[in-house]
């Protein structure tokens, strides 16, 4: 029994040896796997390449007929295909939209009211959302190039149509100024000399109508952003929109179901 309580306790500090020596091993070989795939990492960010699961982006875009803000969010399928679906907010306004304001008696740049848009029936508010995909047309080919991706796709289309309201002096009494649409009084609505000034955006927003309609959208982007991680591009494209309805924007124009414009949209966010 003594005997092999001595082996025992001489065998202890072997034992512990050896796994002070692994313990630095077991260490060691996740420190070098750890540095391979940054280098991985590093070589395909210095060759262009876009390796990602899903990204998250917001833009701002210019249309030829208005603007809109969106959310845009990727899965990564492919390394060239990623399926994406998005949502957007933004106006349409008509070519023949033009500001102008009341000056007080006597002229000089002094004001009446808030400026007005003359002729304007609604304001023509639009919220879309859509699926579609972004396909890779040629890669950054190294870490300050520029990635070319085609995105198509489409969606619901859901138009709103807000009154436009102006303050207009009463015609039977000068000293009264009342709010009215178009369809109120047309005559008067129309009246440059009654015209005191627009009415301010929130007027008419519980008299909001609400149309559906489909959109579609196809658009050319490209991504300068310098590092893979960060999505920073700019995007060329076109949408078409049609809803079942007319929608009405000034008095004297046509009303339109479809809506053709072109836009460009810069484009930030996030890969990972």
């Amino acid at each position: 029994m003594k005997q092999f309580i001595v082996l025992t306790l001489a065998l202890v500090p072997f034992s512990l040896f050896a796994q002070t020596t692994n313990a630095p091993t077991s260490r060691q070989q996740k420190a070098a796997e750890r540095r391979e795939r940054i280098n991985n990492l590093i070589k395909q960010e210095e060759e262009g390449a876009l390796i990602y699961q899903k990204q998250g982006a917001f833009g701002v875009k210019l249309n030829t007929d208005g603007y809109g803000i969106f959310y845009e969010h990727g899965k990564y399928k492919t390394i060239t295909k990623t399926n994406i679906w998005w949502m957007e907010l933004g106006e349409h306004k008509d070519k023949h939209e033009e500001k102008t304001s009341v000056p007080l008696v006597g002229g000089g740049f002094v004001f009446l009211g808030n400026p007005y848009i003359y002729g304007k029936e609604n304001n023509f508010y639009n919220f879309k959302i859509g699926l579609g995909q972004q396909r890779l047309i040629g890669g950054k080919g190294n870490k300050n190039g520029v990635a070319v991706s085609a995105i198509y796709g489409g969606g619901f289309s859901l138009g709103m149509l807000k009154p436009y309201y102006l303050q207009v002096q009463d015609p039977n009494n000068a000293n009264q100024v009342n709010d009215i649409k178009y369809s109120d009084n047309p005559t008067a609505f129309l009246d440059y000399t009654l015209i005191q000034g627009s009415s301010g955006f929130t007027k008419g927003l519980n008299e909001i109508k609400y149309v559906p309609g489909a959109q579609v959208r196809g658009a050319l982007r490209f991504d300068y952003g310098r590092y893979n991680e960060l999505l920073s591009a700019l995007e060329l494209g076109v949408n078409v929109e049609y809803y079942t309805q007319n929608m009405p924007i000034m008095v004297n124009s046509p009303d339109r179901k479809l809506f053709f414009n072109a836009y460009v949209a810069i484009v930030f966010g996030r890969r990972k």
